[in-house]
């Protein structure tokens, strides 16, 4: 009858030997063997507790059987019961110490208590015993991914693919260490590879969605991430990574609910409540980022991600030396952590620390979000070379406002003895043409110039060693053109005190916070004498059309700044204005380089340009902050600029 059983367990027809298993119990209760292999298929079809409860039984009548051992610990695993299946798997060893499959399953067992020294000692005394088997090899890559010898781990997948091609595991845990070594692209062939060979496998879509994110490809991640959802609902990782997709998306209200999602999964997941605090930083919850991020860093005290999202809502809280502090300490956590640097050196510029800070900014070229511009493959001008008769060619970046800013570099070049070539957006082509005859003003499309040095517009600073105190501030440095300030002289002629208004920036994240509603602007119209006069293009002039003809504001017409050119018209219009009042945008960057008396409504915490604090900009002599004394609060700022203007109009009259 065992003969028969046996046979049939071989052949896979386990309920069928299991009736004759019971069949046997039943006539000799203390058989080892039928308790043993009872047991072995209550193991086989996921009956844990009683195949645990047969192999003990077994045990008790024989406990020198190896075999036994390694499947009672086999049974004790799957219920997680992990350390007692570690020590069934060493006593299995300790019986028989070339037994492969206990070397095998004691491993994986360590693995999955952190005890990877061990782990990685078990995975090499299987490697000694068989060295083709595949399992072992996967099993010490991992134990060595745990000791972060990354280097080794790679290595042992691949001595597992060459032994065994198309080994899911293998392919599959390679990916995830690739992704963890910061190479996604060769990642992602890992996943694909396991997607091809087993669609179905939840994990590598997760793996795939977290690669192509890596890869600046999130709505792609998204699609693949929402796939590993549908496969495995309880799957937190993918819940995560969805939610850092849909936050590079700008979604951070979705982004929140998928962090929430993951958490209510997995409590433990360190990524997904740090994920849930860059989207409460987006929606302009900081007091709760912060506490999300402290409990991410609790959960994984060396998540660097963590620590920058940290700082980063720190730093919407005006808790600058703290964000500083955090930043730091992710840079420390992870070397090629560029966020963390970037975000250091947003902190130190803010805090007017101009040395640390312009180093660190360079960073920014390996941050997506800041759009590094494209080079033209000549020598890089770091401020040490000599450039007198050499020509250099300076590339625009990021907005239009940073351009306005820092193209009064170009002429300190020509201080230098260099020929200057600047490449800029399109649209402000022929705005820096006032920069001077001799600078030689290109679009940033056009084909490269022959030039001996190249050089990043903000990355001046750094090269001149610019401080606090040495800014070069001498405005005006742009010009508007004489005709068309001659035209918007006349048509804005006529009494009363003219004030330019621009309220709304761009919709891009970077804008989060910064623009402010047109009704609080329209209540200075209310004060005898003023003029409002919109020079709002794009985004926000919606806000306009609303009030119908109702708005007390003067519109120049669709002809005003018409076509492909940007700020022709608003820069010649500024001639004719008493003040310009703006937004953080670039219209107050042009007011400052026309030299135009500007008044800037700042929110609480600012970009690093403006500073903390000050009421001035040692960017622009004629400009004059105003700041939120409470986050979100336009209405304080607007009450003290209604004051200011009303005293001053009524020195005048007087």
């Amino acid at each position: 009858m065992l003969a028969q059983a046996v046979a049939l367990h071989r052949q896979g027809r386990l309920v069928d030997a299991e009736l004759l298993y019971t069949e046997l119990l039943l006539r000799q209760p203390d058989n080892f063997d039928a308790l043993h292999l009872s047991g072995l298929v209550a193991a086989q079809t996921s009956r844990g507790e009683r195949a645990v409860a047969l192999i003990t039984r077994a045990l008790q009548k024989n406990s020198r059987v190896a075999a036994a051992h390694n499947h009672l610990g086999t049974a004790l695993r799957e219920l997680g019961r992990i350390d007692e299946a570690a020590a069934s798997f060493g006593r299995a060893i300790a019986l028989r110490p070339e037994f492969l499959e206990a070397h095998i399953n004691h491993s994986a067992a360590l693995l999955e208590l952190g005890r990877a020294d061990q782990a990685l000692a078990s995975a090499d005394q299987a490697i000694a015993i068989r060295p083709d088997n595949s399992k072992a090899h996967i099993n010490r890559a991992a134990a060595l991914t745990r000791l972060k010898r990354f280097g080794a781990a790679l290595s042992s997948y691949d001595d597992a693919l060459a032994l065994q091609p198309d080994s899911l595991d293998a392919h599959l845990n390679r990916g995830e260490l690739l992704l963890q070594l910061g190479r996604p692209a060769e990642a992602l062939s890992s996943f694909d590879r396991v997607i091809e060979l087993r669609p179905e496998c939840a994990r590598a879509h997760c793996g795939r969605g977290a690669a192509l994110r890596e890869l600046n490809h999130a709505s792609e991640a998204l699609t693949s991430l929402d796939m590993a959802i549908a496969l495995q609902p309880d799957l937190a990782a993918a819940h995560a990574n969805r939610a850092a997709a849909l936050q590079d998306l700008q979604r951070p209200a979705e982004a929140l609910s998928s962090s929430e999602q993951a958490i209510a999964l997995d409590p433990d997941h360190a990524a997904a409540h740090s994920n849930r605090a860059a989207s409460l930083h987006d929606l302009l919850r900081p007091a709760e980022a912060v506490a999300s991020a402290d409990m991410a860093i609790l959960l994984q005290p060396d998540l660097a991600d963590a620590h920058v999202n940290r700082g980063t809502a720190l730093q919407a809280m005006a808790r600058t030396d703290e964000a500083l502090a955090s930043h730091l300490r992710a840079a420390a956590l992870d070397e090629k952590c560029a966020a963390a640097y970037w975000n250091a050196s947003l902190c130190y510029l803010q805090l007017g620390q101009y040395q640390e800070g312009w180093r660190l900014y360079e960073w920014r070229q390996s941050v997506a979000a800041t759009a590094p511009s494209r080079t033209h493959g000549h020598t890089v001008w770091r401020g040490c070379e000599d450039l007198a008769g050499k020509t250099i060619c300076l590339t625009a970046e990021q907005g239009l406002g940073d351009t306005i800013q820092f193209c009064r570099y170009a002429k300190l070049l020509q201080q230098l003895g260099a020929q200057v070539i600047l490449a800029v957006q399109p649209q402000l082509r022929r705005l820096m043409m006032s920069l001077g005859a001799d600078i030689r003003i290109m679009s940033e499309t056009e084909c490269a110039p022959e030039a001996d040095y190249q050089c990043r517009l903000l990355s001046l600073p750094l090269a001149f060693r610019t401080t606090l105190n040495d800014i070069p501030a001498q405005v005006p440095y742009l010009a508007a053109e004489q005709q068309r300030i001659a035209h918007w002289r006349e048509r804005l002629g006529g009494p009363g005190f003219k004030i330019g208004i621009c309220w709304q920036g761009s919709t891009a994240k970077i804008d989060l916070g910064r623009s402010f509603p047109l009704q609080e602007m329209v209540r200075l119209a209310a004060i005898r004498g003023i003029r409002l006069i919109s020079l709002q293009k794009g985004h926000g002039s919606e806000q306009l059309r609303a009030m119908g003809g109702t708005a007390p504001v003067e519109i120049l017409g669709p002809e005003f700044d018409h076509g492909h050119d940007a700020f022709l018209d608003t820069a010649a219009a500024m001639d004719s204005l008493d003040l310009v009042i703006t937004s953080d945008t670039s219209v107050a960057h042009l007011a400052g380089a026309l030299g135009r008396p500007a008044w800037v409504a700042l929110k609480h915490v600012p970009d690093w340009r403006w500073m903390l604090d000050r009421e001035d900009s040692p960017w622009y002599p004629t400009l004059r902050l105003f700041r939120q004394r409470q986050a979100g609060n336009w209405h304080q700022v607007f009450d003290r600029m209604y004051h200011e203007l009303s005293t001053q109009l009524a020195g005048r009259s007087s």
